[in-house]
């Protein structure tokens, strides 16, 4: 953003301090009329024919532009990744507890991966686990969706459940 002396533009449109339209007028007659009034002169548009400037005071105009994207980023919710961790040989009311923490999860707006652990000769039995993992995809089902696919990595089975209506096409 150019102030003062940087604006090369020969024409302006001006606004002046009091956020009235001044017109079309030339460079040195806006830096003059922002001299006297003891403020900048800011290019607001640079892209638009001609130039928009404003007569503003440019230390107090930094500080609100910065207080706006503060606020801005307090708004927005960052997606986090948590984690729900199974065993294949889960109780059924353990299960339903790993269930309920996941679907808090979901409402919040975070995405959940579920890994199922296998140990030992656990390993031989690979189906338990995908079932457990189906079963909780099932029921989490009215509000999450698979974002990716289920995957065995190493001792883990493993998928994403994303909140619907946030899946990436």
């Amino acid at each position: 953003m150019r102030t003062n002396k940087e604006i090369r533009a020969p024409k302006l449109r001006l606004i002046g301090k009091d956020g009235k339209q001044i017109g079309v007028v030339t460079n040195s007659d806006a830096q003059k009329q922002a001299q006297q009034a003891g403020l900048d002169l800011v290019e607001i548009s640079p892209n638009a024919v001609p130039p928009v400037c404003k007569i503003i005071d440019y230390g107090k105009f930094r500080y609100q532009m910065t207080k706006k994207e503060r606020e801005s980023k307090k708004a927005q919710h960052q997606a986090k990744l948590k984690e729900v961790k199974v065993k294949p040989n889960i109780d059924e009311h353990d299960l339903q507890v790993k269930i309920k923490r996941a679907r808090e999860f979901i409402e919040k707006g975070n995405k959940v991966r579920v890994t199922c652990m296998f140990r030992g000769r656990e390993m031989a039995r690979v189906g338990l686990g995908q079932a457990v993992v189906s079963r909780i995809v099932e029921e989490l089902s009215d509000i999450a969706q698979t974002e990716s696919p289920p995957r065995q990595m190493g001792r883990n089975y493993s998928l994403v459940l994303a909140p619907v209506g946030k899946k990436k096409n």
